[in-house]
C-alpha cells in the first residue's frame, strides 16, 4: 500500500525548487506518494525508501520529514520501516494497496497515443525530460505497457494532471498535461488501457507530455517505443 501525501518544501537557496533547503529535507503533505516525491527530484524510489528506512509497501505520512540527500544511489542498509526521526501523526492517510509489478524486462512498449513528436527528449532550456506528442484535446491516452498506477494527481508543478505507472522495479512511465484522469492510484493496467484525456498546455498547445524513467533518471522514450 502506498501512502498518499503531499510534500511541502522548505524555502531555501535561490535556484532550488520551492521548499527544498540546504539540509536536503522534504515534508510530506496530503497528495504525495513516495513515487511522486522521487519523480520530482529525479531519484530512484527504492533508494529514497532505503535512505529513509521505509520498507514496502512504502507507506508515508502527512508531515513526515524525508531525507533527499543520500538518495542518489541505493543504501546498503536493510529496510527497517519508517524512519524514527520523522514525526508521524496519529492518523495517516492511506492509499489502496499497490499490486506487485511483473519481474524481468518491460515488454510490449506501445505509444501512449497517435500523434507527431513536437519536442524531442533533451530539447530546450531547461532540457525536456521526455517528449511532447501533439494530439487533439480530449484524445485518449493509454498505458504504454502493463503496470500499476503509483501516482494520479496534480501536485507536481509543471506537469498538470499527471499519471505515473510503475512497470517493474526499474522502469516508470509518466503522462502529463492531461485534462482528465481515468485511473486511480493502486490500479493495475494493461498496455493499451485508457488512463487519461489529453489537455491543453499553458502555451495553448494540445499535447501530451510523456516520460520514461529508468532507476529514477529520465531516458529517451524513443529508444523504447516502436518505430
Amino acid at each position: 500500500m502506498v501512502l498518499l501525501a503531499t510534500v511541502v518544501l522548505f524555502t531555501g537557496c535561490a535556484g532550488l525548487p520551492a521548499g527544498y533547503n540546504s539540509s536536503g529535507n522534504y515534508v510530506v503533505r496530503k497528495g504525495d506518494t513516495l513515487y511522486s516525491i522521487a519523480f520530482r527530484y529525479g531519484l530512484d524510489f527504492k533508494s529514497l525508501a532505503r535512505v529513509n528506512r521505509i520498507g514496502p509497501p512504502y507507506t508515508i505520512y502527512a508531515k513526515q520529514v524525508l531525507r533527499l540527500r543520500g538518495s542518489a544511489s541505493a543504501s546498503t542498509e536493510k529496510d527497517r520501516g519508517p524512519s524514527t526521526s520523522s514525526k508521524q501523526p496519529a492518523r495517516s492517510i492511506k492509499n489502496p494497496p499497490v499490486p506487485d509489478t511483473p519481474k524481468g524486462p518491460v515488454v510490449g512498449w506501445r505509444w501512449p497515443l497517435k500523434g507527431g513528436v513536437i519536442e524531442k527528449f533533451g530539447a530546450g532550456n531547461p532540457p525536456n525530460k521526455g517528449i511532447d506528442i501533439s494530439a487533439e484535446r480530449g484524445s485518449r491516452v493509454v498505458a504504454t505497457a502493463d503496470g500499476v498506477v503509483v501516482y494520479a494527481g496534480g501536485n507536481l508543478r509543471g506537469y498538470g494532471k499527471l499519471v505515473i505507472i510503475k512497470h517493474n522495479e526499474n522502469f516508470l512511465s509518466a503522462y502529463g498535461n492531461n485534462e482528465k484522469l481515468l485511473v486511480s492510484e493502486g490500479d493495475s493496467v494493461k498496455a493499451g488501457k485508457a488512463i487519461a484525456r489529453v489537455g491543453r498546455s499553458a502555451a495553448n498547445v494540445d499535447m501530451l507530455h510523456f516520460e520514461v524513467r529508468r532507476n529514477g533518471k529520465p531516458v529517451n522514450p524513443l529508444v523504447y517505443l516502436p518505430k
